[in-house]
């Protein structure tokens, strides 16, 4: 008797189901349906796990396996979408967004200093669905959390509110909230001393209050029924996978890293595992901390639903170089417009698949260019020195890609070559990775079998994940 753990993902678009074989450590079958969001999503998983039971019963007999656990995760409609609130933008409210969009999130918007009526008017017509509430470091400003706080309490929101910030006002606000019936929960602080992000603790309570309020903000209260809980975002899943992968990886992790690049339909995600700290100490480390596990979401950078965000965040000379030519008669603005205004269109034809590759190209290089570190020339008295922001990716062993524009590609290696290091620019880029491809979709599957069995996950992502 075989003994198959189910992993489900609620995608915006397909609902992916993928059957594991425990102790042979392998994929036995996957299957996929339309998520059918506007109705009734348990309509799609249906649909997928009679496909995915059919291949069963061909391959292994109907008799001749038992599900042991199904775990589920979830981007439909949106995915979580957090609004985060600090004191100083750059400082805790950037150590905010930085949590929330490592929790699986999309930060919705990011408020500094007091919220005023307009900010909270702004915020009723905000689609989101917590509040992560920051401001202080331990010991440091109470004034406005604390008015922060009073201002989201009297302002009849209600949307759950996750506090993160300075330790020692927790009591007080937790009185606010009390007397005025606000569903709150605590957590460390994201920002613990100045520049210092703290991210694990915001992380792991996010989680939690998505996994308890899913249900009920997105329509999917017969999920439960069928699958059990959903215990995390699909990004958060994905960004699991990376962590058990470079877990097991051989290199020194201080000074190695990896990276996963996401290509979808509305964004394109970027996830780096490691410290990418100075490779060497005459470079200084400047500005915030960054997070070992980190997570950028490109809200302009997708191949349908934000194709016309992608085309102004491009140059037409850099559009005409990756589709090989600059005498093309391809209308370039029209084909970005017939994209985004028809998000099911599959490239078929020789000419459509080109142009997708182009987009995908533009993508992956501007969003990692956003997601990597950068050095800077500083001139000092003692002569010009390096100071660098952001994570250092050039020891990156392997860049992962996973996307339908990356898994679909005929040529996913032109895509992912946009990663690399560029002799003529500071950015801090991969410069000999190997690259790998998640051809069966396994990442956000892998983060959730990772849950249970972080060995079996690493061992099927070294079997499926290609290179190329």
């Amino acid at each position: 008797m075989k003994k198959i753990y189910m992993t489900i993902d609620f995608g915006s678009t397909y609902t992916k189901l993928t059957a594991i074989d425990i102790d042979e450590k392998e994929i036995l079958a996957t299957s996929r349906a339309m998520t059918t969001i506007k109705t009734d999503v348990t309509l799609g998983y249906k649909e997928a796990e009679k496909i995915i039971f059919n291949d069963l019963d061909k391959k292994i007999g109907k008799n001749n396996y038992e599900i042991i656990k199904r775990v589920a995760c979830s981007s439909a409609a949106g995915g979580l979408k957090i609004v985060a609130i600090g004191l100083v933008p750059e400082l805790t409210t950037e150590a905010a967004k930085k949590a929330a969009l490592s929790s699986g999130a999309r930060v919705m918007k990011t408020y500094g200093f007091f919220l005023d009526e307009n900010k909270i008017e702004e915020l009723r017509k905000t689609d989101y669905d917590i509040i992560l509430l920051t401001g202080g470091t331990n010991g440091g400003n109470r004034e406005y959390i604390l008015e922060n706080a009073s201002i989201l309490a009297k302002s009849n929101l209600n949307k759950p509110i996750v506090v993160a910030g300075n330790e020692e006002v927790k009591g007080e606000i937790v009185d606010i909230f009390e007397k005025n019936g606000i569903e709150y929960y605590l957590t460390e602080n994201v920002m613990p001393v100045v520049n210092k992000i703290n991210v694990e603790p915001v992380r792991e309570i996010i989680r939690m209050v998505f996994m308890k309020n899913i249900v009920k903000a997105k329509g999917m209260e017969n999920v439960q029924k069928i699958v059990g809980n959903i215990i995390m975002p699909t990004p958060t899943a994905v960004l699991k996978a990376a962590e058990v992968f470079f877990e097991f990886q051989n290199e020194d992790k201080d000074k190695s890293s990896l990276l996963v690049v996401d290509i979808g339909g509305a964004t394109t995600d970027v996830h780096s595992i490691g410290k990418g700290l100075p490779d060497n100490n005459s470079v200084q480390i400047k500005g915030m901390e960054e997070p070992y596990s980190k997570r950028t979401v490109e809200g302009d950078l997708g191949m349908r639903y934000s194709a016309m965000a992608l085309y102004e965040a491009t140059t037409l000379n850099k559009i005409r170089t990756h589709l090989g030519t600059k005498d093309s008669k391809v209308d370039i603005r029209e084909n970005f417009i017939y994209r985004q205004n028809n998000p099911q269109f599959v490239s078929e034809i020789q000419e459509d698949v080109e142009f997708d590759e182009m987009m995908a190209k533009i993508c992956v290089e501007i969003a990692i260019n956003r997601h990597v570190g950068i050095l800077e020339c500083v001139y000092s008295p003692m002569g010009t020195i390096f100071a660098q922001s952001g994570k250092d990716l050039r020891n990156a062993k392997y860049v992962i890609g996973t996307g339908g524009a990356i898994i679909n590609s005929r040529n996913p290696i032109k895509i992912l070559e946009q990663s690399l290091f560029e002799e003529d620019t500071l950015m801090l880029k991969p410069k000999y990775p190997k690259f790998l491809v998640d051809k069966k979709y396994i990442m956000s599957s892998m983060g959730l079998l990772g849950n249970d069995y972080r060995d079996v996950a690493y061992e099927i992502m070294k079997k499926y994940l290609i290179e190329v």
